[in-house]
């Protein structure tokens, strides 16, 4: 049974619960974490997550996110998903992080504390096809128009992501 890590709204530890039950009746906060991978052209690696995930199947997002185990080092956890979920690792950063909440038509709720971290790749992407459906590299300026002209086809913890940052400017940090 997957468990996540609750928090309290500073991204202290309160407990663990199983995953489902973290995202049932209102959804409880608990920690995840969201990636981000551009390659040296700045175009960002999106991911449609697979269409049997819990929520959101079929949705585009970043690159992965997911919930590190209890215990495991959120870092940590961001390199070993990337793994699992895309087949290769590189280094990360972590940008920042935000508090989301939200509910879906499954009537499951989302409510996390997202670490967000960015990192930059030109190798070879090797998708789990249990994880995801499909990917894609995409401008920044394609995707923001894309979004603003479908939405319904973007996760809205991706949606906000891109609202709160300046990723050009978080790149050339990375690569300096």
């Amino acid at each position: 049974m997957e468990q996540v890590i609750l928090v309290d709204e500073n991204d202290n530890q309160i407990g663990v619960e199983e995953k489902l039950k973290a995202h049932q009746n209102g959804g409880k906060l608990h920690r995840c974490f969201s990636i981000q991978i551009f390659n040296s052209k700045g175009e960002l690696l999106l991911q449609q997550r697979a269409s049997v995930k819990y929520h959101c199947g079929g949705l585009w997002a970043n690159t992965c996110c997911s919930h590190p185990r209890p215990g495991e080092v959120i870092d940590a956890a961001a390199h070993r998903r990337l793994k699992e979920e895309l087949g290769f690792d590189t280094k990360l950063k972590e940008a920042f992080t935000f508090v989301y909440k939200a509910d879906f038509d499954n009537g499951l709720t989302e409510w996390e504390y997202d670490h967000v971290f960015i990192g930059i790749y030109d190798g070879v992407v090797r998708p789990s096809p249990e994880e995801v459906d499909d990917y894609k590299w995409i401008g920044l300026e394609e995707l923001k128009t894309d979004i603003e002209k479908n939405p319904q086809k973007y996760t809205v913890w991706f949606k906000i992501i891109l609202n709160k940052r300046d990723f050009e400017k978080e790149l050339k940090l990375l690569s300096d």
